[in-house]
């Protein structure tokens, strides 16, 4: 990793986009990279990481990446499927026999990674201390009466699908989720991301802050059962970050949130994602075939809720293209975080994006970037 910003020739307005961007710099920071056929073509950051003590961010610097997560620990499963320890289109309770409680049983495990198992909130209130503890949250989620049909339906599983896959990992394999990720996809790429921060991680992690306007939602939007999914009914705030807690406890950044808990560099993101689809330092994490398996449409249009469009489109476990989703074409495919954070790999293109920022906010800077990244790829 370099210590240093580069930007490829012909890429310079993208770098200009990005910047602008950044809002409030001296609040708080971003950083992004662009890769091409495996080739990092941008790697840039821009702001502090951390406004307390005024602290730059460097090439060094991580940050939450919030359900950026959720692409990530799709990989894993991804993986698993294409070597034949898991497969993702068969009835999870094959995997999981608890789980078929309340007739939960039938839907296959792609759909429950795409938001269609009918538990993305929790029956009762949890605290913050009931989410650390994943197994028990994981045979709660599995006893849960179901809050819609299994597969009739989505809504987002904002928490509650990180547990869930991570106890179809720990069952299947015997193995923690965290660690096949370590082990498969980040160590040998050499990618600075991890979806459990260990104790010198937790030094590099960008403080989160949040605009008025975030907030303003975050409130307006508490009692709905949306928020509900990204509380637990309190463990989290609904802005999911205050000062000191929510995503800026480092229990919540070591706890290994499979849906949220990710930390990472946008480099390390982009390098990820361009494996998915190029050979990248050589590795490909997964193959074509895998890369239409879990990219096929499972997911779109109204949720369950009443939740205003546009809407998301999800395959299993992966955000794809959609008018409210970042996408260079029809083909990306990946996934967003809360307040900004965006990853992807797009085949059409070659090309694999990672944005990260601390600052969770309504608006997002990275449709911008995309349309000087289109520009720049036309050239």
């Amino acid at each position: 990793m370099t210590s240093r910003e580069f930007v490829a020739p012909g890429f310079e307005d993208v770098v200009t986009t990005f910047r602008a961007g950044v809002v409030e710099p001296e609040r708080s920071g971003a950083s992004l990279s662009v890769w091409r056929d495996g080739v990092e073509l941008i790697n840039v950051w821009h702001g502090v990481s951390d406004y307390r003590t005024g602290s730059p961010w460097t090439a060094s610097t991580t940050s939450v990446i919030f359900s950026c997560s959720k692409g990530l620990s799709a990989l894993v499963m991804a993986q698993l499927h294409e070597a034949g320890v898991l497969d993702l289109d068969s009835p999870i309770a094959d995997s999981w026999p608890e789980f078929a409680a309340h007739g939960k049983g039938a839907i296959s495990i792609a759909d429950v990674m795409a938001h269609r198992a009918g538990v993305s909130a929790p029956a009762h209130d949890m605290s913050f201390d009931d989410a650390l503890d994943t197994r028990r949250w994981a045979a709660q989620i599995a006893e849960q009466e179901p809050l819609w049909v299994p597969g009739e339906g989505h809504a987002y599983h904002a928490l509650t699908i990180g547990t869930i896959v991570q106890e179809l990992v720990l069952r299947v394999t015997g193995r923690e989720l965290h660690e096949l990720f370590h082990e498969n996809i980040a160590a040998p790429l050499g990618a600075d991301v991890t979806l459990k921060a260990g104790p010198g991680a937790l030094d590099r992690v960008a403080h989160l802050v949040t605009s008025p306007e975030w907030d303003a939602l975050a409130d307006s939007s508490a009692e709905s059962e949306t928020s509900r999914a990204l509380t637990l009914g309190g463990a989290f705030p609904p802005s999911l970050v205050t000062e000191d807690g929510g995503f800026n406890d480092p229990r919540a950044q070591a706890a290994g949130f499979a849906a949220a808990g990710g930390i990472g560099t946008a480099s390390g993101l982009a390098k990820i994602w361009s494996s998915t689809i190029r050979p990248t330092d050589g590795i490909r994490t997964i193959q074509d075939a895998t890369v239409r398996f879990i990219s096929g449409v499972r997911s779109e249009g109204p949720w369950v809720y009443d939740v205003p469009a546009p809407y998301l489109r999800w395959g299993a476990g992966v955000e794809l293209a959609s008018p409210d989703g970042p996408h260079l074409s029809p083909t990306t495919f990946g996934h967003g975080g809360a307040g900004g954070q965006a990853a992807f790999a797009d085949p059409a293109t070659g090309v694999a994006f990672g944005y990260v920022r601390s600052r969770l906010d309504t608006v997002y800077p990275v449709e911008p970037i995309l349309a000087s990244l289109r520009e720049a790829l036309d050239r």
